[in-house]
């Protein structure tokens, strides 16, 4: 409650100023060609927390996280067909215990929100959760599973979402799954192609992001769509 409170202060104190951005933004985006899939790295919450004076480094992600849905609203007035957010990757969870947990409730909160959410069933958004889902905990598969089931015939629009998601691991398990195809006799492996392995990877050959983003401002991919980018 004490972290949501601080978040929700945090908000009320930075919206004139992220006015001024998103107009700023907007306009300058509008000068040029719109892309029709935008990747997004989430990052730089802790580093924002910091910043802000808040021993609390959790309340950085929930000011993040509530701001992902103005996004979302934004993308659509552009009418950008295809959004992907890495929200978590794999080496995330080396980061201290309470951390992740209060990441992991967080996640499972958005999640059920968007299933909900006017904005996202008025535009017709498919939300898919890309990621080695194994490793997350089952209360979060659940959420996941409630966004995807609720949005699963819409076509409109597609909202991609990293959770434990990494680049590497991405080539590797669409490769086992190839290889899994050769063993079966359903391919042969001189017919693997670049073009094949890219059907196979979580986006599902899905086209490659005409831009990358990363919140914090540093300029490095970190594991993420790296077959794609």
């Amino acid at each position: 409650m004490r972290t949501e409170m601080l978040a929700a202060i945090t908000r009320f104190m930075l919206r004139p100023v992220y006015r001024v951005y998103e107009s700023y933004l907007e306009r300058e985006v509008k000068r040029g060609e719109i892309p029709s899939h935008l990747a997004v790295i989430l990052d730089g919450n802790r580093r924002f927390a910091r910043k802000m004076g808040f021993s609390e480094l959790t309340v950085g992600h929930q000011v993040g996280a509530e701001k992902v849905r103005e996004f979302l609203l934004w993308c659509l007035d552009l009418k950008i067909k295809n959004l992907t957010l890495f929200a978590f990757s794999t080496e995330n969870f080396y980061r201290p215990r309470v951390e992740v947990e209060k990441l992991m409730e967080l996640f499972e909160k958005k999640l059920y929100e968007f299933a909900e959410d006017e904005l996202v069933h008025r535009n017709r958004v498919k939300i898919k959760v890309i990621g080695r889902l194994n490793m997350l905990p089952k209360k979060v598969l659940k959420a996941i599973e409630k966004a995807e089931e609720a949005t699963k015939n819409y076509d409109s629009y597609l909202l991609n979402v990293a959770l434990a998601y990494g680049g590497r691991a991405e080539i590797v398990d669409a490769i086992k799954e190839i290889m899994r195809k050769v063993k079966a006799g359903k391919v042969k492996p001189e017919d693997i192609t670049e073009s094949m392995i890219t059907q196979h990877l979580y986006t599902g050959g899905l086209e490659p992001p005409q831009i990358v983003i990363r919140t914090s401002g540093e300029k490095r991919l970190s594991n993420f769509l790296i077959w794609q980018s």
